[in-house]
């Protein structure tokens, strides 16, 4: 197939076709046509890389043909090179008015008709590589702009946001910026209680604040689904505006629910930290404010700094304290106020740490809840939890149901029942005997999945408490939905300081709502005789806290276990 770019030679004499054909048949391959009309249906049939065209011929000329052909964006980027007599001055202004990129005069001059189509081809050359180049360049800003932007509200995404925001610091070392982390508290909430795209709306009208705030000299992204993030030069936003402005801007959508932002600030010192170092110490600020009634934002300061020593320690030492089963096992009995006997108990892990001693789980579970080792933490107790009931059992010939904690994000995990019937059966129990404990927090991230988990669990012989409901901020509609069998309340619910009197009547309408639907009650951190009085007095009889027993280590529960239900201080 002949490869050479196509030239249109357009003229009613033939001597004159044949001579610009001679001209270039080693360059390109030649076609003819007579008039502006033939030309016309030879480019329909065929493209051309180049036409030359007289101006003068018959049925249509030269000038009429250029009009059609600028007139249609097909041709309109094929050059053009005009045909006129020596002279022809008003030839040759019409000539370039209608787009003609050059014109030759008759008779023809070999050396400089070929100058002028060679200097015509280049030209168009140029011009299509530099429509081409913007063509791809349009391209690539798109596809760039579908990788960097968060398609619902078009900021940065969080790998984008990381990478601008790395170069806008260091570009700029003689400013000083500080980056602000902002979340929405029960974000999931605002979506079970109305509909997604009213979650949406949040999300998008949140964005274009947060845009609008960081346009001059700043930038912002959403790097998780409800979290935002700004780097902006210090003392451009005041946080107080800030989320006074945002608080603002939710209320005038006309949502009938309090929209709350809570928001960490990190002061940059280190240029060249990493940006996603620099957001995390922002979030950690956030953390500590996160839920509160009275404060909505915080600094990332010298104590913040230290926890997160703390948090780098215990990453650090997390996998080797597993392989050394540093973690143990502590039990807190619960009892029936009515018998004053043990009925079961809940497992809590302790961490003894060699250097660090004791270390409180309300240390690690956080920060094993964010990196995801609470996964194989939970398994490790729940092995731990099967051997000590099997251990008692064997010992004491008792059988006393324990109940575990489920994190989250094990309930992702699709192996989850398969593993727990593996524990079952290793350890010869019945599932009824371990029981799991998920948190509200669990429905408030995932309802439809964690509903289908609980229905499969109880399936399989397993009894479900509902952990901490009323901590947060609980649907009654948790209790309608989700088939669990004990309702757990803490009794902190109604002593929260003004308000003791309304969440004391709160506290009793839920153990009537419970036992109602059939569950079981227990109520957590009991401490006082006053207390027991108050919550056996709303019928609440399943209790677990410390005037009863504290968490104790396994050989001691033991001990406890013999004395109260064998009466004696042997096993």
């Amino acid at each position: 197939m002949d490869n050479k770019p196509v030239m249109l030679i357009v003229d009613d004499v033939n001597i004159n076709r044949t001579v610009l054909a001679q001209f270039f048949h080693d360059e390109f391959r030649i076609v003819e046509a007579e008039d502006g009309k033939e030309a016309l249906k030879m480019l329909e049939q065929e493209a051309a890389h180049i036409v030359l065209v007289d101006l003068m011929m018959p049925v249509m000329g030269g000038l009429e043909f250029m009009g059609v052909l600028k007139s249609n964006d097909q041709y309109k980027g094929v050059p053009v090179v005009a045909m006129t007599t020596n002279g022809d001055q008003d030839g040759q202004t019409w000539a370039v008015e209608l787009g003609a990129a050059d014109f030759i005069t008759k008779p023809f001059n070999p050396a400089i008709v070929r100058s002028r189509i060679k200097n015509v081809m280049g030209s168009s050359e140029n011009e299509w590589r530099r429509v081409a180049q913007l063509a791809a360049d349009k391209q690539l800003a798109e596809v760039a702009s579908y990788v960097d932007n968060d398609s619902l509200t078009g900021l940065y995404n969080r790998e984008a946001f990381y990478r601008k925001a790395s170069r806008l610091i260091r570009d700029n070392v003689d400013v000083k910026y500080e980056i602000i982390y902002l979340d929405v508290y029960c974000f999931k909430v605002i979506n079970d209680l109305f509909t997604m795209e009213t979650g949406n709306l949040v999300l998008k009208t949140a964005a274009y604040y947060f845009n609008v705030l960081t346009s001059s000299g700043g930038l912002c992204g959403r790097v998780e689904s409800d979290h935002f993030v700004l780097c902006v030069p210090k003392g451009q936003v005041r946080i107080e505006h800030l989320l006074e402005g945002i608080d603002s801007t939710m209320v005038s959508l006309g949502i009938s629910h309090n929209i709350v932002f809570y928001a960490g600030i990190y002061e940059v010192e280190n240029t060249y930290m990493a940006v996603d170092q620099m957001c995390d110490r922002a979030r950690l600020a956030m953390n500590t404010v996160k839920g509160s009634y009275l404060h909505r934002y915080a600094y990332y300061d010298e104590k913040l700094k230290q926890l997160m020593l703390e948090e780098q320690m215990i990453v650090r030492d997390m996998e080797f304290a597993l392989q050394e089963r540093q973690f143990s096992i502590y039990l807190q009995p619960v009892y029936n106020a009515e018998t004053g006997k043990i009925v079961s108990a809940e497992a809590l892990v302790r961490w003894q740490h060699p250097s660090q001693g004791l270390i409180s789980p309300g240390r690690f579970i956080p920060v094993f809840e964010r990196n995801g080792f609470i996964v194989r933490l939970d398994r490790y107790v729940w092995e731990m939890v099967c051997d000590f009931m099997a251990e008692l059992r064997d010992a004491t010939g008792l059988l006393l149901p324990v109940s575990v904690n489920v994190s989250r994000l094990n309930l992702y995990n699709l192996d989850l029942l398969d593993f727990l019937m593996g524990l079952i059966r290793k350890h010869n129990l019945s599932p009824e005997y371990l029981h799991l404990e998920i948190t509200e927090e669990a429905y408030t991230q995932d309802s439809y999945q964690l509903i289908e988990e609980v229905e499969l669990f109880r399936q399989n012989g397993f009894k479900v408490s509902l952990d901490d409901f009323g901590k947060g901020y609980s649907p009654l509609s948790m209790l309608k939905e989700l088939p669990v069998d004990t309702l757990k309340l803490d009794m902190g619910f109604a002593r929260r300081g003004a308000q003791a009197a309304r969440g004391a009547r709160i506290m009793g309408g839920l153990v009537e709502t419970a036992k109602d639907l059939g569950l079981r009650v227990v109520v957590e951190g009991v401490e006082t005789k006053e207390d027991l009085e108050f919550v056996t007095g709303m019928g609440a009889n399943l209790i677990q806290g410390y005037y009863y027993a504290k968490p104790m280590p396994r050989e001691n529960f033991v001990e406890l276990c013999t004395k109260d239900f064998l009466g004696t201080d042997k096993i």
